[in-house]
């Protein structure tokens, strides 16, 4: 590999570091997360695999991902004699790199394939060794199955357009007969496009048209329920980017499904105050007794405004001392940050809480004049905490707030 204007052999990996020889026979050792982020890392030799795109894999087809999973195993059986490369095993005697060239290896593959019941050519083999070598697993995929289907199918433009037309033009009145409906739409198009330039199609597909269109936005009901659909006020809250630390921060409140035993070994439930910052995911939390009020709100701030200490027993790579940031010049400037855990120290700029009873915490503004608090409208608006902790706490969605100074 290519760092620091130097070419680098990896030697060992050893946990969250790497240990390096250069040219000169010189050792580092590196973080692997600090040799990654570096400008000017590069792998020499070695060809740019692709990341598979997890998330569209798991969005088609049973059938047509199966069939993709089995090509790589082909694939990879062509290429290194074994199914599953790294499982042991021996390869069996016409896949064999040792025995066998790549072109031989690939007319078995393919005889083997026609006689399984699926004709395929040795082509076909090399075809998909190449898709698999640029763009990994998902280059096997039959990308027929990946194209995202539209609701109107293949649907003529101009008839989709003047139906939903007519349906919005529609909202505040009674939605009629689908009959009257078409009828409606072809007076639309022949003012819009003249006389028999497009046709109205048939009964049975304009229907289905106007059932993908208007299904889910309420505008096939009555007049009475378009109007009051029309009428419901925006939500509570909307997708919120926050880009710096500290620039939107979220506090909740919810009960854990657990008894524990508290400090006067009495049996009861508790309940989890948490800060979550939207920017960088970090939460700084406090579990109390039920009952939470606007001073677990203030030992939240504080929490987040302040280095956390390194405790007995915990690891040393927790340590600030050993993450990449400029330790040494930190502890220079505060005291503090001397032997602090590596827990980001973030300046709330706004707070946004709910209607819960942590609402009535005082202003903090008399500690710092940037921070700002919101209160959201509904339960809706509430940070992304409960019991299951589904992951759902990195969702960076906050409420529509009122904000005060």
């Amino acid at each position: 590999m290519r760092f620091e204007d130097r070419t680098w052999t990896v030697v060992m990996l050893e946990g969250a570091r790497a240990r390096l020889v250069d040219s000169d026979n010189s050792p580092a050792t590196v973080l692997v997360n600090y040799l990654f982020a570096a400008p000017d890392f590069e792998l020499i030799g070695a060809p740019r695999r692709h990341l598979p795109p997890f998330g569209l894999l798991e969005e088609l087809p049973v059938q047509a991902r199966e069939r993709a999973e089995a090509w790589e195993r082909h694939v990879r059986e062509v290429e290194t004699g074994l199914p599953v490369p790294g499982q042991g095993g021996v390869p069996r005697a016409e896949f064999d790199p040792e025995q066998r060239t790549v072109a031989e290896r690939e007319e078995a593959k393919a005889a083997e394939l026609t006689a399984a019941g699926q004709p395929t050519s040795a082509v076909t083999v090399r075809r998909m060794r190449a898709r698999y070598r640029e763009n990994g697993l998902w280059g096997l995929v039959d990308q027929r199955t990946a194209r995202r289907r539209s609701v109107v199918g293949r649907a003529d433009e101009r008839v989709v357009a003047a139906i939903a037309q007519v349906l919005e033009a529609q909202r505040e009145r009674s939605s009629g007969t689908l009959s009257r409906l078409r009828r409606m739409v072809g007076w639309v198009l022949e003012e819009a496009h003249g006389p028999g330039a497009v046709e109205v199609p048939p009964v049975t597909t304009f229907n289905r048209l106007v059932h993908a269109l208007a299904d889910g936005h309420g505008l096939l009901g009555s007049a009475a329920q378009q109007r009051r659909r029309t009428s419901r006020p925006a939500p509570p809250f909307t997708p919120t980017v926050a880009l710096r630390p500290g620039e939107l921060v979220m506090l909740d409140s919810t009960p854990l499904d657990v008894l524990v035993v508290l400090a006067d070994g009495v049996t009861g439930s508790v309940e989890l105050s948490i800060a979550l910052d939207v920017a960088t995911r970090s939460c700084a939390a406090v579990v109390r007794p039920v009952g939470t009020r606007s001073v677990d709100a203030a030992v939240l701030l504080a929490q987040m405004v302040t280095p956390m200490r390194m405790r007995p027993g915990w690891e040393t790579a927790l340590a600030m001392s050993r993450s990449v940031i400029p330790y040494e010049r930190l502890v220079s400037l505060d005291a503090r940050l001397e032997g602090a855990a590596a827990r980001p120290v973030i300046m709330p700029e706004t707070v946004v809480v709910d209607q819960g009873a942590i609402r009535g915490w005082p202003s903090p503004t008399s500690s710092s004049g940037r921070v700002q608090t919101g209160f959201g409208s509904s339960s809706a608006s509430k940070v992304p905490v409960r019991p299951g902790w589904q992951s759902r706490c990195a969702r960076s969605e906050a409420p529509s707030s009122c904000e005060l100074r």
